[in-house]
């Protein structure tokens, strides 16, 4: 075992200093993002904040009710194609999720041959250090070249970077941070969400590709902390 000596940060560990502004109100913040993806070339404009793929949370009625002001959807893994209507749904604004399984890559394949106007695929792991989940994320990019995939969870900038270069156009980073997530609890693996942000976002935009800090937030002000950190999407 080695043990890493220098400090790591949890949001709870900091707060953001105050800066002079030329703002006058909160009121004036601008927060839709443009961002063009590294793989896929398409070019996104939103508020990048994400709804996660958790059960109850990513679900389509949350999808049509975050789109009315422009924030993202990563919907449940279990829907199937019968379950999803284009029309009702705002493909810039939602991600098809999926597992590594066979059955999921099956899966996955029939809903975006019925559903062409999907263009985001989420591929989820609550733990993406394993080769199966890079040759997956390969995989899918080899078969759907124009398509943005998001895909993870890592917590370092060496897995942030292969899976950008294995195809990903953002990386999910975070690993048990979640207020409900029992991963530490159960098997001890994690990293302090803070300072996994600062580590993978600055692996992830030097090769043009960008970052979602997944979990841990549990407060406005923790969004604010994660962008700070250099999170693309939170």
């Amino acid at each position: 075992m080695r043990i890493g000596a220098d400090t790591k940060l949890d949001f709870k560990d900091v707060l953001i200093r105050p800066k002079r502004s030329n703002l006058t109100s909160r009121k004036e913040v601008l927060l839709e993002r443009t961002y063009t993806f590294r793989h896929s070339k398409q070019k996104w404009t939103g508020i990048p904040i994400m709804a996660a793929n958790m059960d109850g949370v990513g679900t389509i009625q949350m999808a049509q009710e975050l789109s009315k002001y422009r924030l993202f959807t990563c919907l449940v893994k279990n829907y199937e194609p019968i379950d999803l209507n284009p029309q009702l749904l705002d493909p810039t604004l939602t991600a098809i999720s999926t597992g590594i399984g066979e059955k999921d890559y099956s899966r996955l394949k029939q809903i975006l041959r019925q559903h062409p106007q999907f263009k985001f695929i989420c591929i989820d792991v609550a733990n993406g250090y394993s080769e199966a989940f890079g040759d997956f994320v390969a995989k899918v990019r080899k078969q759907y070249p124009k398509y943005t995939i998001i895909a993870g969870n890592v917590v370092t900038a060496d897995m942030t970077q292969e899976l950008i270069l294995r195809g990903a156009d953002i990386v999910k980073v975070g690993i048990g941070p979640g207020s409900v997530c029992t991963t530490r609890i159960q098997t001890g693996v994690g990293y302090p969400q803070l300072s996994c942000i600062i580590e993978c976002a600055d692996a992830a935009h030097g090769l043009g590709g960008h970052v979602m800090s997944d979990g841990g937030c549990v407060s406005p002000g923790d969004i604010a902390k994660a962008f700070g950190a250099g999170a693309d999407f939170v």
